[in-house]
Parts: C-alpha cells; structure tokens; sequence
C-alpha cells in the first residue's frame, strides 16, 4: 500500500528500505529464466554467486545458491547457458540491493528452446514480418555495403575477402559486435541501426560463422527481428551454414547460406559483368549488321528497278508516243486541210462557172435601167429610153430605138 509522506515528514532510509523488503517479501518464490553472465564458485565456500540477464534487454539480477544446489547442475550450466531457477526475491536492507535466492536451478534444454523459437516464429509470421511482399531487392551494384561481425572472425574475412575479389571497387563499414553470449543482441541491434541510419550505406549484412543452437541464439531473438523489420536499408541474413535457420533468415530481406554466399548475392561478379556486356556488345552488333544488310538488300532491290536504274526510259517513251501521236495529228490536219482544199477548189470552180460574170466573159451583157433593174423584157423599156450595158470589161449607155 501507498506510504503518505510529506517534506515535513518524510521517512528515514531505513524505514524505506524496511518497506521495500516487505514488499518483496510479500512476492514469494517465482520461476524466472535467463542466461548466466557471471559465475563464482570460490573452493570451500558454501555459497555460489551468478548474474542472471535477459538476454532481449539489458537487465540483470544477481542469484545466490548454496553449493549443492548449483553442483547438482555443474556439469551441464556455465556461463552464457540459459538456466531456469525457482527463487525467492530477497532485499539487502544495508546496501539497498535485490537479489535471488536459488532453491532450484534447471538448464533450458535444446528441445525447449526450439520450441519456444517456433512459438516466436509463428507469432512474428502472423503480425506479417516475414511477408514477401516486405521484402526490399538488393540494389545491383552497392557503393557502400554495411557489415555486422564478430571481430577478427573467419565471416568477417569471407565477406570482405569475397566481396573484394568479386568486384575491387567495393566499400564497407563494419561494425564489430559480440555474436553470441550475452551482450550479443543489444550490440547487434545497435550496429543495425547505426548502419541503417547511414544515407550512403546500400545494403546491410548480418554474418556469423557456424555453432550450436544455444550459439545462435541472439539472431533468433524478439528483439533483433524487430529491429531489421523496421530497416529502410535491405538486409541479408549470413548466419551459420546451410541447415542454420534462426529467425533473422526469415525477416531479412535476403538469406545466404553462408558469409561467403552473402558476398555473391550482394556484389556482382566484375569478370561476368564483362563477359555480360560482351555478350551484349556482340549481340548489339550482329542486330545492326542484321538491319543494315536488311536495308542494303532492300535498297539494291529498289536499285534494280527500271525506273531508278534508267529514269529517262519512262519519259523517252513517253516522248515517242508524243511524237508518234503528234505526227498522227499532224498527218489527220493535213488530209483533212487537203480534203478541205480540194472541195473549196471544186466550190470555187463550180461559182464561178455559174457567175454572171462567166456569163458576160462569154460575150453576153446586161442592160439595166436607170434605176438598176436589168431589163428582162423588151415590153419594160419604151422608145428613145437610155439604157446602160455591162460587159465583162466594163460598161456603156445605149439608146432603145423605136
């Protein structure tokens, strides 16, 4: 229950204190698991000193046990082994300090932790971590890959050494972290982030060389799968060898079988790039040589034509029919003025044959009145009446006579 206290009546330490151990007191026995940090055992004393940590956070409670009680577990519990222990809180009223007093200590099997993983994993799976479509593809070429590794270790080598030989021009930024035992995770968690938040970096990779299940533990952890779901930057899991799969396998967006194999998916090979870009080069080229004799073949075809090999020939025989036609024309007019002539020469002879004229040539005349009518009747003129005569040449007066 809740103290009242004022500045004017506040509670001395000790009461403080005395209150805290009767609250935890009030707590009883609980079972609590998690991994040995620190143990001491000193020869001959009858008492065993570990630290228990929650392998997911950065928490830690100090256990103590009598002897036979941890020697019942000796053989198989050391440090970074995760045990269960069945212990009763217990408060240090002189130093203000919790700690665990230890009945029972049981070590978490293989069996159990596997279980336990499968648990987790269909927990994650059904939140919709492992999804494909979170997946993110690795960028073709990466400038500046981010490399998450035990210091000095044989996957840091394979990734650089791999990478390196694969494509010279390649960068990294490595972060050293513990990859196992207890400090694993809080530090792997924090070089994913720290490379994530790095605009340059184009890829992050997470390599671990081969161990045991208990070893491999921190990547199959709550905490770390977490941390890579919610990466921008694209991830791949290199964890152990091929039958390894922690939990990281499934978040990451890409899963090698081994640190080397990461090296091959993240950077491309420079001498298949080459051999690529021949292979395309050559192909290219056989592509325009095919268009260009296409065209040429089409382009002698038009060549060959009568019409492109000897342009005139259309208009030199057009030009015959012309002066064919033109000369057709010419001979049509020509017989047709002739026909012409002919008749107009026969017309013109025929007029004149019938002509008064022709008749006056002959000898013959007309006598006209003085008002210009011929005179076709003697009756017409009286006696002494004058008369004038046309002749072919001309004409005179005459005198009718009584």
């Amino acid at each position: 229950m809740a103290v009242n206290t004022t500045p004017e009546s506040p509670l001395p330490v000790g009461e403080v204190s005395r209150l805290i151990g009767g609250w935890i007191d009030r707590l009883g026995a609980v079972w609590v698991e998690g991994q040995i940090t620190q143990l001491s055992r000193r020869p001959g004393a009858g008492v065993v000193f570990l630290t228990l940590r929650d392998p997911s956070y950065d928490i830690s409670v100090s256990v103590t046990c009598y002897r036979q009680v941890f020697d019942a577990v000796a053989d198989v519990v050391g440090e970074g082994a995760r045990v269960v222990v069945h212990a009763k809180p217990e408060w240090y009223a002189p130093r203000g300090q919790l700690s665990l007093r230890a009945a029972e200590i049981k070590p978490v099997g293989v069996g159990e932790l596997l279980a336990r993983l499968e648990q987790l994993k269909k927990s994650l799976a059904r939140e919709g971590l492992f999804a494909p479509e979170r997946k993110k593809p690795l960028p073709f070429l990466p400038h500046l890959v981010g490399l998450v590794c035990g210091r000095a270790s044989a996957a840091e080598r394979d990734v650089l050494e791999n990478a390196r030989h694969r494509w010279p021009a390649v960068r990294f930024e490595v972060r050293n972290v513990a990859v196992q035992g207890v400090h694993a995770v809080p530090q792997v968690v924090q070089a994913v982030k720290e490379l994530d938040g790095i605009d340059d970096v184009d890829v992050i990779i997470v390599a671990r060389g081969g161990g045991s299940v208990e070893d491999l533990l921190p990547f199959s952890d709550e905490q770390l799968v977490r941390a890579v779901a919610a990466c921008r930057t694209p991830v791949v899991s290199a964890i152990g060898h091929e039958p390894d799969t922690p939990l990281l396998d499934y978040v990451a967006d890409v899963r090698a079988s081994t640190p080397t194999d990461a090296a091959k998916k993240v950077v491309p090979d420079v001498g298949e790039e080459y051999e690529r870009v021949r292979l395309l080069r050559d192909r290219a080229r056989r592509c325009v040589r095919a268009l260009v004799e296409r065209e040429e073949r089409g382009l002698a075809h038009a060549l060959a034509r009568p019409s492109v090999q000897d342009p005139h020939r259309m208009i030199d025989e057009r030009a015959e029919q012309v002066a064919s036609l033109l000369d057709r024309g010419r001979r049509s007019l020509r017989h047709h003025l002739d026909r012409a002539d002919s008749e107009l020469t026969h017309t013109h002879a025929r007029v004149v044959a019938l002509s008064p004229a022709a008749t006056l040539k002959r000898g013959y005349a007309v006598l006209q009145r003085a008002d210009g009518h011929a005179v076709r009747d003697p009756g017409e003129v009286a006696a002494g009446e004058a008369l004038r005569a046309r002749v072919s040449e001309g004409e005179f007066s005459v005198r009718v006579d009584a």
